[in-house]
């Protein structure tokens, strides 16, 4: 099921950043505050001085736009991942100081620290991420006071029913799925045609990977698999996969044999499907 919790997750990422334990020190008044995600209208009261992060725009972000898929390999199989939407995020920070004997002034101190910890950061740390966050690549950019956000701020503050405030703007680019990883086997055949003498006689050789896996279809590693009518062998790897570069298409008899399990001998078609190539065996 894909995770859309993506844009929650940016939330408690930029809340962490804003709380940096680097900075406590620095900045006693942004490590005190509180942060939220609230509508910054007239009639916010918080109880304690708050920090404001209102989630004001969602757009793509052209300049970092994700054209390729990627591809993994798991076992005898190829993962592909389509690429990923980035999508902007841009957040306006306000600062609702709480107490003291002059607000105003307590109000730009705490948003000069909201600037300077934002900006501190041109790419958000992998230490802050969160869920759905962790492990993306490449990073998060992170721009504060973007030069393109907010240009008409009296309109905005208009919009939202509320009086001028004095404010800062932080984008943050993501990457969001928008399709599901599709998973399938891999190619697990080639095929090569050699012509010799005359009159011509045409020979086709495949190459062909498979896996020797237990019950659970775990890959069972060193375990010896032949095809014994064609005198060829291989040892798996430490996924339980063997490789033949040059065998005859047709019929064939796969053996494979594997300490604590039981021998195993089945038909062997080649060219055939990827599951044909895959040997199941029993611990003895």
């Amino acid at each position: 099921m894909m995770q859309t919790t993506f844009i929650d997750d940016l939330s408690a990422t930029l809340k962490g950043v804003l709380h940096d334990p680097s900075f406590s020190g620095m900045f006693p008044e942004l490590a005190a505050a509180d942060i939220i995600f609230d509508r910054p209208s007239d009639t916010l009261a918080p109880a304690k001085s708050t920090v404001d992060l209102f989630l004001y725009d969602l757009r793509e972000n052209l300049d970092y736009r994700l054209n390729e898929t990627t591809s993994t390999r798991v076992g005898n199989q190829t993962i592909t991942h389509p690429a990923k939407l980035r999508l902007a995020c841009s957040y306006l920070a306000t600062a609702w100081p709480v107490g003291g004997v002059d607000l105003a002034l307590q109000e730009q101190r705490l948003l000069s620290e909201v600037l300077v910890v934002l900006s501190h950061y041109p790419t958000i740390p992998s230490t802050f991420l969160n869920g759905t966050l962790v492990g993306q690549d490449p990073p998060l950019p992170m721009v504060a006071m973007h030069p393109d956000a907010l240009k008409n701020l009296a309109e905005f503050w208009s919009s939202l029913g509320s009086k001028l405030r004095a404010s800062l703007t932080v984008t943050v680019t993501i990457s969001v799925p928008i399709f599901s990883d599709v998973a399938d086997f891999v190619v697990t055949t080639k095929q090569a045609n050699y012509k010799q003498g005359t009159p011509v006689s045409t020979e086709t050789l495949m190459q062909i990977g498979g896996r020797v896996v237990d019950s659970t279809a775990q890959g069972i590693s060193g375990a010896l698999v032949d095809v014994m009518d064609a005198g060829l062998s291989d040892v798996t790897d430490e996924n339980g996969e063997f490789n033949f570069d040059s065998i005859p298409s047709g019929a064939h008899t796969l053996r494979a044999v594997a300490v604590g399990f039981k021998p195993k001998v089945q038909p062997l078609t080649v060219p055939g499907r990827p599951e044909d190539y895959v040997v199941t065996l029993a611990p003895l």
